[in-house]
């Protein structure tokens, strides 16, 4: 698409960024990271870590050079120690294990996840049929089966939907990964829908408002750039769909990027608008590393497109309040 041709108000020799807002960092991941940083600060190195604390290489990197051990399993931490759950939440399974080794829990399951968990445990009290739409593998996905595995299913997209199998198809309810795409979930649902029209919708949206907003705002500046960057890992979920969004918004090339190193200079040829945007679990430095690459190629002048504002915070996990407050108690004292 010639949109530069489309566009005869723009000036041709004109290289723009439009940079999408809101972008990076969610509630639940600020809360996640900062309560390893907290956890650190209090109870001094080291500090183990379940799973990748969120999905970013840069974060994970920065907090092990701060005293933090990530583990793949809960048994790789020796008995008595401090760890740390991630924010795409953990099955009870994994919370039974850290009681079998002894060992101190500071929970930082995104409270969006922990909902997920909630309505998953209330619909299988009530022997309702559970069709969890998400991605096989994902951690987030493991931790909310843990919750009811003799109740859920897996539907991994809109492909899946034809083959489900459950006991009535009176009684079925489907609940999601909170960072999948909008589009492709809906279409999941619909598909769903049309093998047992009396499906029950959770009662509030699973997609988390974070990863609702990041594919909004994506998806306006898709319509006028020609090339789109993500700033995020690879196994990020949220920010692989941001690409997806933007591609099916009308972006004619669309990336996923670490940082400003993997960013193609090739990728810039014939292109005048760069949109650029960063997943729910990426610092802003590493968008502000995206930035000034392109500036150094010309893409100088740049735009915000905010469609929508964030306020959402959320508070530390209740272990790190409940240890925080009593020593600023016992400083009081002293």
């Amino acid at each position: 698409m010639d949109r530069d041709a489309e566009d005869t108000g723009r000036d041709a020799g004109r290289r723009r960024v439009l940079l999408a807002a809101p972008r990076g960092y969610c509630a639940g991941v600020d809360r996640a990271v900062i309560a390893v940083e907290r956890a650190l600060e209090k109870y001094g190195a080291p500090i183990y870590v379940r799973h990748e604390i969120v999905h970013n290489k840069y974060v994970v990197r920065t907090l092990e050079k701060k005293g933090a051990i990530f583990v793949d399993e809960t048994a790789e931490v020796p008995e008595g120690e401090i760890v740390i759950f991630s924010a795409h939440g953990v099955s009870p399974e994994v919370h039974r294990e850290a009681e079998r080794g002894k060992l101190a829990t500071v929970d930082a399951t995104c409270p969006l996840v922990t909902k997920v968990h909630k309505e998953a445990v209330r619909f299988a009290r009530q022997d309702y049929d559970i069709l969890l739409i998400g991605h096989e593998g994902h951690e987030e996905v493991i931790g909310t089966s843990g919750e009811a595995p003799e109740h859920i299913t897996l539907v991994d997209g809109p492909k899946d939907a034809a083959s489900v199998e459950v006991r009535d198809p009176e009684k079925v309810v489907w609940l999601s990964q909170t960072t999948l795409s909008v589009d492709e979930t809906m279409e999941t649902v619909d598909a769903l829908k049309t093998r047992f029209p009396l499906l029950v919708s959770p009662p509030s949206d699973d997609i988390c408002y974070a990863t609702q907003n990041r594919q909004t705002a994506v998806k306006q500046v898709a319509a006028e750039a020609q090339l789109v960057l993500v700033v995020g890992s690879k196994n990020s979920s949220n920010s692989a769909r941001m690409v997806e969004a933007a591609l099916g918004a009308g972006a004619d090339a669309s990336y996923l990027v670490d940082n400003a190193g993997e960013i193609d200079e090739a990728w810039l040829e014939g292109v005048t608008t760069v949109g650029l945007s960063s997943g729910a679990s990426v610092p802003e430095v590493l968008v502000d590393g995206a930035l000034e690459w392109l500036a150094e190629r010309g893409f100088d002048d740049v735009e915000i497109v905010q469609p929508m504002e964030e306020h959402i915070q959320f508070s530390l996990p209740k272990e790190l309040r409940r240890d925080l407050r009593a020593e600023a108690a016992e400083k009081v004292r002293g």
